[in-house]
């Protein structure tokens, strides 16, 4: 995170998104360039093959890779998951992209009068900033001695890299220190960008690393995958590629927004050239080693976090703050480091009193779940997710043993971080993804597509990848699209939706006979990214969206007709996703928290008296009492023998473990998961052949487990 960026744009270039003024602006907020987009790079790009189907390596133990822009992107955005995955006993390799210098000027209210700016010494106050939160994390002293030494990294880079390790807690951090601003100009987004480009790291006081590195676009990719190769991760985090067109006016002012985007210049290139270096390893891999990695990823959002309400209750929120704290630090400790003792302006209470917020929010870039659920015609289980950028099945054993086969890649990568699966009325499974179609910077296309895989038949092989476009026209347009959720109904049909770059809905129905219908938008209101869709007592699609003020809705008015936006009254402002379930008297049940609290809430409604889609009737309410925690949550229906059906609620407690409780009783027993599980991203929920109920999620060590509470 950086706070020194100013910049100003005019209203119209943000509601367009499109009207950039300069290359630079451009290629900031979208990396896909401008009026004078330069001549493209003719150099080759390695990456992961759509066709590609070897089975995976068998990874050894766990770690978690986490590429970050500036020192503290990682504890503003990345936490709490990063800190309960470290907690849990898997190492943590952090690698900082930028120096973090700024204007080099480390000073808060109360210290000396200002003097000279001295980068080096400010890019090293971070680094020592870093080193203090990791050693809190790790459970040490915050100044637990580090050591400090030099990687090299191929290709005349040279990187500093610092180890502390507390029995079976590691740490590492390396710092590329690529300066901001390098010679001429150069910034990240021009490094993305245009071809034959070069920034320079900077030698941070104090550091073992005493040469500066010079980078060009392909450098920064190779060094990337070299780290990847290196440390071979089963849990990448990552930022947001494809940051939302944000509108900056007197409500919602620029602030460290870039362009018309809503996050910081260097926060989107470093993500572009992390899952351009993801895709060019795992295809480097897979032919020299006949395997891809596997790994799965999490992508974050950054500035972001202040443009909606926020999402985590106040015992979350100073998890983070402890260490966002302990990396602020304070100009009278005495850590022993001479470039200064953290980044004095992120000390104290100073994160929490910030209108922007960022510390208050945690949110993923790509929603859904990262094991998909679903059950076979043997009533085994299966679960569909993205492993080594690939789409992936994992098959239970057999049915109950709760035990997992090997996955089988699907292929159709570099793909985002989850899938969406269906079954249609005749028995074959579809599953969607959105595919990174092109991410290759220097002037050459950057696109996103949605595409399917379905079989041939119930149980059968998989057709080959089909490609279903993009509902938006233009490419950087396309770029802001959100995951898939999809739905089939018993007429055949299946209903595809996406969020689209306006912040609303766009849908696309495969009929009965197989064939594609074209993408329509759905207007209504602006929607965070993430759509819940269900089916009613009538087998009516309703499709639920977290907006500004309530959770927004469309459905159909009788079966078989089209999706329209149609709101529902009396709906309290989310703070979060919500979960939906079918109710036990046939009503629709909504689960979420409200901005900033702890316990969630159960709001069931049904039609109204005239039995039409758009006419809810009253919306009864459930808190659910015992039930503290944060993140998604998932609704499911659970069918009682000889009594009422009943909603079952899925979410992380506030340790981040799995939980699980009864969503029509507010004062519900609560269930957590047996041996601490710690879930990366999201888990799913569903019931077996047996009717059990089943809870399936991904383990840091990139592996899927299965609980049967």
């Amino acid at each position: 995170m950086n706070t020194t960026q100013r910049m100003v744009i005019s209203r119209r270039t943000a509601l367009t998104g499109l009207a950039a003024t300069t290359v630079a602006v451009a290629a900031g907020c979208s990396g896909g360039g401008g009026p004078d987009k330069p001549k493209a790079s003719p150099s080759s790009i390695r990456a992961v093959d759509p066709r590609a189907t070897q089975s995976f390596n068998n990874a050894k133990g766990s770690l978690l890779l986490q590429v970050m822009a500036h020192p503290d992107d990682d504890l503003y955005f990345m936490n709490p998951d990063a800190e309960h995955i470290v907690r849990a006993g898997v190492p943590v390799v952090s690698v900082y992209v930028t120096a973090g210098e700024a204007v080099g000027q480390n000073w808060v209210e109360g210290m000396p009068p200002k003097g000279k700016p001295d980068k080096a010494a400010y890019s090293s106050a971070r680094h020592q900033g870093l080193r203090q939160a990791y050693a809190e994390m790790l459970g040490l002293d915050r100044f637990a001695p580090w050591k400090k030494s030099v990687l090299d990294l191929g290709n005349g880079v040279k990187a500093e890299t610092n180890e502390l390790v507390n029995g079976a807690r590691k740490a590492q951090l390396i710092f590329l220190n690529i300066a901001m601003m390098s010679a001429g100009e150069m910034r990240l987004p021009l490094l993305w960008e245009r071809p034959r480009t070069a920034m320079q790291s900077l030698v941070a006081t104090g550091s073992p690393c005493t040469t500066s590195s010079v980078y060009h676009h392909d450098t920064l990719v190779d060094t990337l995958a070299t780290i990847m190769d290196r440390f071979k991760p089963t849990v990448v985090h990552t930022m947001d590629p494809d940051p939302d067109y944000q509108v900056h006016d007197a409500t919602h002012p620029k602030d460290n927004d870039y362009g018309a985007c809503s996050d910081h210049r260097d926060h989107t290139p470093t993500a572009l050239f992390t899952w351009k270096a993801l895709s060019q390893w795992v295809a480097d891999t897979t032919q020299r080693d006949g395997h891809p990695p596997r790994f799965v990823t999490t992508a974050f959002r950054g500035y972001y976090n202040q443009r909606w309400p926020h999402n985590l209750p106040p015992e979350v929120v100073e998890q983070k703050h402890r260490l966002v704290a302990a990396y602020g630090g304070d100009p009278q400790w005495e850590c022993g480091n001479p470039g200064g003792c953290g980044d004095y302006g992120q000390g104290g209470d100073r994160p929490l009193k910030n209108r922007k917020g960022w510390i208050r929010s945690t949110h993923y870039r790509y929603k859904g779940a990262t094991t998909a659920p679903g059950t076979d015609k043997a009533g085994r289980l299966e679960a569909y997710g993205v492993l080594g950028l690939q789409a992936v099945r994992w098959q239970e054993t057999s049915a109950g043993s709760g035990r997992w086969g090997e996955p089988q890649n699907l292929g159709g990568g570099p793909l985002a971080p989850a899938v969406a699966t269906v079954r249609d009325a005749a028995g074959r499974r579809l599953v969607f993804a959105l595919r990174f179609s092109a991410l290759a910077g220097q002037g050459r296309p950057d696109t996103r597509e949605i595409v399917v895989l379905e079989q041939r038949a119930p149980d059968g092989p998989f057709k080959a990848w089909q490609g279903l476009g993009n509902p938006e026209r233009r490419p950087d347009r396309g770029r802001r699209v959100g995951m898939p959720a999809a739905v089939a109904t018993p007429d055949g049909r299946v209903h595809l939706f996406v969020r689209n770059a306006g912040k609303g809905v766009s849908g696309r129905v495969r009929e009965a006979d197989g064939k594609w219908g074209r993408w329509q938008s759905l207007h209504g209101e602006e929607i965070q990214d993430g759509l819940t869709v269900v089916l009613d007592a009538r087998q009516r699609v309703h499709v639920f969206g977290e907006g500004r003020d309530t959770v927004h809705h469309w459905t159909q008015d009788e079966p078989g007709k089209p999706v329209r936006h149609q709101p529902v009254k009396g709906l309290p402002q989310p703070g979060g996703l919500p979960g939906a379930a079918l109710g036990p008297d046939g009503e629709l049940a909504l689960v979420y928290r409200t901005p900033a609290t702890l316990q969630p809430a159960v709001y069931r409604f049904a039609p109204g008296p005239d039995d039409s889609a758009g006419d809810f009737g009253d919306i009864a309410t459930t808190e659910l009492q015992d039930f503290a925690g944060y993140g998604p949550l998932a609704a499911h229906t659970l069918a009682a023998r000889g009594g009422k059906d009943t909603v079952m609620v899925l979410g992380r407690a506030l340790n981040g473990e799995i939980q699980l409780t009864d969503g029509g009783q507010s004062d519900a027993e609560l269930v957590r998961s047996p041996g601490k599980l710690v879930p990366v991203g999201t888990s799913g929920i569903l019931t077996d052949a047996g009717h059990r109920l089943c809870v399936v999620g991904m383990s840091p060590d990139a592996a899927p487990w299965i609980w049967r509470p």
